[in-house]
């Protein structure tokens, strides 16, 4: 995602947009919109042409024939008045959809301008990337500090209402621009998570866009920890910014965390990923349409001549994709570096966005990106060797109304604050979504801990605290985290 970062600002900065901008650009790309982050995914500007594609569609068919005659009849015998370029935004809408691929997208001025926007700048939003699908929207993963985050949103929760207003049949664009609006609007959600439905409502805020985040743990160990969260104009610049920050504290060792990283610049996952090979190890390798691969390479081109050879680890989980797994597969087939955590998502596919003079946008599928050794993860992911998955309380539904968590009643809500309870060691009963006597029970021994007026009932400020010590135990008990520690500090 190519916004533009400050790096010693956590907040979010309006970046000015470049005078100039190119026409056609190819992305490798994990078709992840960031709602008030952007787009996701793997984007890198080429310099060919394609000219010879361009001529080919341009050559008058039977095929074209036969739409330019439909046009003509609609425009021509419609029992009212149509709009020409309604009807040919609908004819090429039908195209792009014909191809079955959902990552393959015609973009209105509306949609383009939002997409510009997205890609040269930032706007206020809720900070989660999604992607297309089915009818829906779902979550690769919400960023850390935003509203998306402190709601307690998943990867691969669906987003199925905004405001009330089902996304279904509506482009990945427009539903994200459902979502945006001014800082500390509310836009309400309807989410879907494990067959459960609820709704939930956040502030729209200003995103972060710190990409890069750095210290020293592990005490005398020294090891250094960095993470990722987006790939982006200056991410390439802050990473290398942190690695020579760490080695004058005296780190000796890294770990990389990539979790919930959706992606971002194709350059600034080459800068990074060539920092910690040898010259002529490969990085990436893309497949043409045609079968032909061509290979990036570790080089001074991309790394300006600094290299790191401290023992490193990477982490990953279903939210790392695209850019995100680029680099992580580059550091483990090229460098022989180690991955740990879950499957990570899986995005391999190449994206051209070609700009018309209308200025509106098509974006379709060329190509696949390749890992080192040929692999195509796509809708696969890659296999961390150290497997250490999140605890099941982390995967809990938030609860959207306090009014359901009353004595005697029965509902989903109920089940889920008993699993909260549960979880917090509080609730020793059957977790079976009936609040009685036991549930009632737990929530006043948990008021007495934690000085509430213990009543046994919930309301709105027992229940934020609840929410806020089960997220405090959720980051003081990262499996992954301990895994990557426990093993670098093993690794020479």
């Amino acid at each position: 995602m190519s916004e533009e970062p400050k790096q010693t600002n956590p907040h979010l900065k309006k970046t000015p947009r470049p005078k100039r901008r190119v026409g056609l650009w190819t992305y490798i790309i994990s078709i992840v919109v960031a709602l008030g982050i952007g787009v996701g995914g793997t984007y890198w500007l080429i310099g060919r042409q394609v000219n010879a594609q361009l001529s080919s569609m341009q050559q008058t068919s039977k095929a074209m024939k036969k739409i330019e005659s439909v046009y003509e009849t609609i425009n021509q015998n419609y029992y009212k008045p149509v709009n020409a370029n309604k009807l040919a935004n609908g004819a090429i809408n039908g195209m792009v959809n014909s191809l079955g691929d959902k990552f393959s997208e015609y973009m209105d001025k509306s949609e383009t301008e939002s997409l510009n926007d997205t890609i040269d700048s930032s706007f206020s939003g809720i900070g989660a990337q999604v992607q297309k699908s089915g009818n829906y929207v779902q979550i690769i993963s919400p960023i850390a500090g935003t509203p998306a985050k402190k709601a307690g949103l998943k990867p691969k929760d669906i987003i199925k209402a905004v405001n009330g207003k089902s996304v279904s049949g509506k482009t990945l664009t427009q539903a994200v621009n459902m979502m945006r609006g001014k800082v500390g609007t509310t836009v309400k959600l309807t989410i879907e998570r494990s067959g459960q439905t609820f709704t939930v409502s956040l502030k729209r805020a200003k995103i972060p866009v710190t990409t890069v985040d750095y210290k020293l743990v592990g005490g005398s160990k020294k090891i250094g920890y960095i993470t990722v969260s987006t790939f982006s104009t200056n991410t390439a610049k802050e990473f290398k910014t942190a690695l020579k920050a760490l080695d004058k504290k005296g780190a000796k060792k890294l770990v990389i965390d990539m979790r919930g990283n959706p992606g971002g610049l194709m350059t600034a996952a080459l800068k990074m990923a060539s920092i910690f090979l040898k010259n002529g190890k490969t990085i990436m390798q893309v497949e043409a349409r045609d079968g032909s691969t061509e290979k990036y390479t570790a080089s001074k081109k991309y790394d300006g001549g600094f290299k790191e050879t401290k023992p490193t680890t990477v982490l990953i989980d279903g939210g790392s994709a695209s850019a995100a797994e680029i680099f992580s597969a580059a550091l483990h087939q090229s460098a022989g570096v180690k991955l740990v955590g879950s499957q990570s998502y899986g995005k391999g596919t190449v994206q051209t966005v070609t700009t018309f003079s209308d200025k509106t946008e098509m974006k379709i599928t060329v190509a696949k990106w390749l890992t080192p050794n040929g692999t195509w993860i796509n809708k696969k992911g890659l296999t961390p060797d150290v497997k250490a998955d999140e605890p099941s309380y982390a995967s809990l539904t938030v609860i959207s109304k306090v009014s359901d968590l009353q004595a005697d009643k029965v509902n989903s809500n109920v089940k889920t604050f008993q699993k909260y309870l549960q979880a917090l060691g509080y609730f020793k009963g059957t977790v079976n979504g009936y609040f009685g006597d036991s549930t009632t029970a737990a929530v006043k021994q948990y008021q007495k801990h934690a000085k509430l007026s213990a009543t046994g009932k919930v309301d709105k400020q027992t229940l934020t605290k609840i929410e806020t010590e089960l997220a405090n135990k959720i980051s003081d008990n990262d499996r992954a985290y301990d895994a990557a520690m426990k093993l670098i500090e093993k690794t020479n």
